[in-house]
């Protein structure tokens, strides 16, 4: 559950890829116990932290991510979880539970730091309800960019013959 009560639903990274029309990176949800994936649009900075991640790679240095898992750890706390909270205009937000001795506290978040430190803590990752519900896909389902980029390639191919003779 996230703080406010809201359902949330367990995910998973499934890949990390590269938008072909922006070249911009991806990191793709996938719920644990579903078919639904979620696409979050990161920066190569963060792209290039879960990648490693995933890879179980040791960096020679350590990585911002590593360094603040580093310090919570130091301070005798730990991950409990991540979860994506909410889309507002077209940005994603998040939202990094850890727990102390003083208790839990909730610390806000971009989703694609969120994750790189959930994978180097090895913390569940979640995203709210109503965040796949809006922004989620199936395999056979397009997602809003896929019908997007579907409704500008029909717009390109019209021809104004199919509308008839125009008069002018």
């Amino acid at each position: 559950m996230a703080e406010s009560g809201e359902t949330t639903i367990e995910v998973s990274v499934k890949a990390l890829v590269l938008d072909e029309r922006t070249h911009v990176p991806v990191v793709m949800l996938k719920e644990k116990d579903g078919e639904r994936m979620l696409p979050i649009w990161i920066g190569p900075a963060e792209a290039s932290a879960i990648a490693i991640a995933l890879e179980d790679m040791e960096p020679q240095r350590p990585l911002t991510h590593d360094l603040l898992l580093s310090i919570i750890e130091g301070l005798r706390a730990t991950v409990q979880k991540v979860v994506v909270t909410e889309i507002r205009d077209s940005t994603f937000y998040a939202r990094i539970f850890i727990r102390g001795e003083g208790g839990i506290a909730a610390v806000d978040a971009r989703p694609s730091d969120s994750v790189a430190l959930a994978l180097r803590a090895k913390a569940p990752i979640f995203v709210a309800s109503a965040v796949f519900e809006q922004h989620g896909s199936t395999p056979e389902e397009p997602g809003p960019e896929d019908r997007a980029q579907a409704l500008r390639d029909h717009l390109r191919n019209l021809d104004l013959k199919d509308f008839g003779k125009l008069e002018g």
